[in-house]
């Protein structure tokens, strides 16, 4: 299982809390590359919801991560 950028943010939108079936509807329903629905089969199903794109890819970028100042725009 491998993430990039690209294929994390075919998942921005999930309807999140969603569990491992719900992100496999969403990304199939969405039009998601193959890739993307490989690697959540691939991820571990306690029953249990995932709450953001970070607990799938922990190295997920974030608005922290930019060095920018939006008040400048």
């Amino acid at each position: 299982m491998y993430w990039t950028l690209e294929l994390a943010s075919h998942l921005e939108d999930a309807p999140w809390p969603a569990t491992k079936d719900e992100l496999i509807d969403y990304g199939i329903r969405s039009g998601a590359p193959v890739e993307v629905i490989e690697n959540l089969q691939a991820l571990e199903d306690d029953g249990e919801p995932y709450e953001n794109i970070e607990e799938i890819w922990p190295d997920y970028p974030t608005k922290d991560d930019f060095f920018f100042n939006e008040d400048e725009y």
